[in-house]
């Protein structure tokens, strides 16, 4: 059965500065991404990058992978991207082993910010399609508008006011398909020269 990576893409009225800090901050990226819990800085990578440990937290169990990512702060187009792969042993993972990467597009008035990802279906492929990958792609379009909400008003993620404003995030704000091809055709070089986890 044929899988579709997802994709996620939002506009950010905020500088690419700002948008790179609260993503590439492994405290402040947790905060704003239902995805995670919490993710822990490890080991550098020889090529450059590091190792990170991290965890989601539910209820009676907390799922734990380990991942490996690599980040280009400078690019002769003004970009930015990220590129990382991410695997665990937890058989309650409905998550397998993965891949995928972040791109920072310079725009009028803020970045537009870019994520594709696909991974291994670890509870089947029929639930993945018709469930899993479903949901996973509405938390990351859900994640990336608090992200959002966060750069451009300083609304802190997961806070009263960011549920309740008229302005809370929401993920039909995000574009969910790509703008041409598939998602995975945007990955950066990078992505293949990541080491694995």
């Amino acid at each position: 059965m044929k899988r579709s990576p997802i994709y996620v893409e939002i506009d950010i009225a905020a500088d690419i500065d700002t948008v790179w800090h609260l993503t590439q901050n492994t405290d402040a990226h947790a905060r704003w991404d239902l995805r995670f819990s919490s993710i822990i800085r490890a080991d550098a990578l020889n090529a450059g990058g590091y190792r990170f440990r991290y965890e989601r937290r539910m209820p009676f169990h907390t799922i734990v992978g380990t991942g490996t990512t690599r980040g280009e702060l400078t690019r002769p187009d003004g970009t930015r991207t990220s590129a990382l792969r991410f695997t665990t042993s937890d058989r309650l993972s409905p998550l397998g082993d993965g891949r995928g990467y972040w791109r920072y597009i310079p725009i009028p008035g803020g970045t537009r910010f870019i994520t594709g990802y696909d991974y291994e279906p670890a509870w089947g492929a029929v639930l993945d399609r018709i469930l899993i990958r479903r949901f996973v792609g509405w938390m990351t379009a859900w994640s990336f508008d608090s992200l959002r909400l966060w750069a451009e008003s300083d609304i802190e993620p997961h806070s009263p006011l960011a549920f309740w404003k008229p302005g809370r995030p929401r993920a039909r704000r995000c574009r969910r398909t790509p703008r041409h091809g598939r998602a995975m055709d945007d990955a950066p070089a990078t992505l293949a020269t990541v080491e694995t986890p």
